[in-house]
């Protein structure tokens, strides 16, 4: 169960501040059932209503600065996605998305860069769908990430790189 101030990663809304829990007055809708009003944090004009009964299903609690600073240190060693039919690329990315985590949307971001480079170096343009996907999936994680470490979404790339070069140089 999360608690009014809590910060939540909620499916297609990134990440969100828990303002309230409520019962919804609404006709047609049952009245004792439960509700997170959530704000997603750099979407401050939107509100996300989830019922309380499935909100695991689709939400969970924000990494926290230490877990933030112990993923970063992590980033070298997490893996590339396995891309075995370009056919069903964006079935892939689709799914990687889903999964919700810090460390599925950087294997897209990885995954994607490398991409793109291989193209580049080929003379070919980049996808559409892995520079969609690229972005959503820097979205998602830059956001998260920037709220744990508390700090302005757009240093948060420089962030890791200073952090991932610090710490392979004590390596």
């Amino acid at each position: 169960m999360f608690t009014t101030g809590d910060h939540v990663v909620c499916g297609n809304n990134g990440i969100c501040t828990v303002q309230d829990i409520t019962t919804l007055n609404i006709s047609g809708v049952d009245k004792s059932r439960k509700y997170y009003l959530l704000k997603p944090v750099f979407l401050s004009a939107s509100t996300v209503y989830i019922p309380v009964d499935t909100a695991d299903q689709v939400m969970r609690k924000a990494v926290s600065r230490e877990e933030a600073i112990t993923f970063i240190h992590s980033i070298p060693s997490i893996p590339l996605i396995p891309l075995d039919n370009e056919k069903t690329i964006e079935k892939t990315y689709k799914e990687y998305m889903h999964q919700n985590s810090c460390e599925a949307w950087l294997m897209l971001i990885k995954t994607i860069y490398l991409r793109k480079e291989k193209r580049i170096l080929k003379g070919c343009k980049v996808t559409a769908v892995d520079s969609r996907y690229f972005k959503q999936a820097e979205d998602f994680l830059y956001s998260e990430l920037s709220v744990a470490l508390d700090l302005p979404r757009g240093e948060v790339k420089d962030f890791i790189c200073e952090t991932i070069g610090k710490f392979a140089g004590n390596a």
